[in-house]
């Protein structure tokens, strides 16, 4: 009996070694030097070792530890090896570091650092597997109740972070995207305006770029499509915020029905127009080309008038800007329609400030690769992009919140190449547990810095929401 239990511990040990079942080591020899050896050690050494300032992060504004009691489990059998607080952490944390497809979780499960920012029973033995990740993501997740949580949590987690100090104002970014789909994928079309079969995405962010809700829609949908389902909840969100609320849009969400929305809500926006001929007419006066040679700076010219379209139930108010660009035969117009009081020029300036939600999509695209929506099943890549919304949002809480003002500029992208891609030899002690970083790009010294940012937030929840 004795000799059995010894036999056991020892392949236990073994398994915990080499968990991929590799039983042997013999290292690699190169030949331009053959006094250099490789050797490979998938459970004690990491590729990203960064995560565990992203997990110390979670902690500290409390971001995942709920999970398990907000999500229904629907498995039923009694050997269930990791909760769905785990689970979760694994599919967030994996998308973060750029693994944007459940087939990596099969190295990804021995990796040191994967299994202490999961936790639980991946400490000591190992992360779930492709097969426990995939029906997770594919059956756990695309519940119902579990996906309308999964497509809440994003603004929860912007709440955990406003909790203290609500922000002095709000302004929401809405804008769509386009998700290329490949093959007889459920709900992807053609669309005329990006010229590819494809997913058509809407986006809401706020001025922080946090993410405050996502939605994947079918390729052929209009820019504005569904917008209620976005923006809804958000704004419901903001309602007990005594505070200045902003939307602005682009000329995809010129919408009667949308500024009807807002105005009833107290908000105020500011969305484009797409010229017509009544509108050009309002702004004849301006469109002469400036007497005399013209300048190397462009001329800017500003007006503001009263206008109703047919399907408005009452006027309101127009800016137009006109730009003379020596050399150009004609002017560049644009025209934007708003319920500000404010100067034509700061209407457009503000207006002008929008594109900021492009770059952020842009970031989600490079840096997350939140377009890598393989699956056929519509509702599964549903799933897959509010996953990649909430690494996104993790991504973004570290950048603001956590960074000295030297590295305050880096995109998500750098962080993940250079912070969260920290290699690292893990060494067990009796009390402690040691992941020796390698000091390449993020020294110690940031890495300290970056720590007790987020151990401020932790003791001053109130600083969270300063932005």
């Amino acid at each position: 009996m004795e000799l059995m239990e010894t036999i056991q511990a020892s392949f236990d040990h073994l398994l915990r070694e080499n968990p991929m079942g590799e039983a042997r080591k013999d290292a690699l020899r190169l030949d331009f030097d053959r006094r250099l050896k490789v050797e490979f050690h998938g459970t004690k050494v990491t590729s990203d070792g960064g995560l565990l300032a992203y997990r110390e992060l979670d902690d500290a504004l409390d971001l995942t530890s709920t999970i398990d009691s907000e999500l229904c489990d629907i498995r039923t059998g009694k050997n269930t090896q990791h909760g769905l607080t785990a689970l979760l952490r694994q599919s967030v944390y994996s998308r973060l570091a750029g693994y944007d497809d459940t087939n990596d979780a099969e190295r990804l499960a021995v990796d040191p650092a994967m299994r202490y920012v999961a936790g639980g029973r991946a400490i000591e033995r190992s992360a779930a597997s492709t097969s426990v990740m995939s029906r997770f993501e594919t059956e756990i997740l695309a519940q119902p109740e579990n996906l309308a949580f999964l497509m809440d949590l994003p603004g929860l987690w912007v709440d955990r972070v406003h909790k203290g100090k609500p922000p002095r104002q709000i302004i929401l970014d809405m804008d769509s995207s386009v998700s290329p789909t490949y093959g007889n994928q459920e709900g992807s079309a053609y669309n005329g305006y990006f010229e590819c079969t494809c997913y058509h995405p809407l986006f809401c962010f706020n001025q922080y770029g946090d993410m405050e809700r996502a939605l994947l829609r079918n390729g052929n949908v209009h820019s504005a499509g569904d917008w209620r389902t976005v923006l809804e909840p958000v704004i419901a969100r903001y309602r007990g915020y005594d505070i200045l609320h902003f939307f602005r849009g682009d000329a995809g969400f010129a919408d009667p029905h949308i500024y009807r929305f807002l105005e009833a809500e107290g908000y105020f926006y500011v969305i484009r127009l797409k010229g017509n001929q009544i509108l050009y007419n309002n702004i004849e006066h301006l469109l002469t080309r400036p007497v005399g040679r013209p300048p190397k700076k462009p001329v800017v010219l500003y007006h503001s008038f009263r206008y109703q379209a047919a399907s408005w139930e009452i006027a309101r108010r127009v800016v137009a800007k006109i730009e003379w660009h020596a050399g150009e035969l004609f002017p560049r117009i644009g025209f934007i329609v708003t319920n500000l009081r404010w100067k034509s020029s700061n209407v457009v300036r503000f207006y002008n400030k929008r594109g900021t939600a492009e770059q952020w999509i842009k970031e989600g695209k490079y840096a997350l690769k939140w377009t890598r929506l393989s699956c056929h099943d519509f509702l599964n890549n549903q799933v897959r992009l509010q996953l990649f919304a909430l690494a996104y949002n993790l991504g973004n809480f570290l950048r603001r919140l956590a960074l000295p003002k030297s590295v305050k500029k880096w995109s998500l992208r750098t962080l993940r190449e250079k912070l969260i891609k920290i290699g690292a030899k893990v060494v067990r002690h009796s009390r402690y547990v040691v992941f020796q970083m390698a000091e390449v790009v993020v020294s110690r010294t940031l890495f300290r810095q970056i720590l007790e940012r987020i151990s401020r937030l932790r003791a001053s929840p109130e600083l969270a929401g300063a932005g």
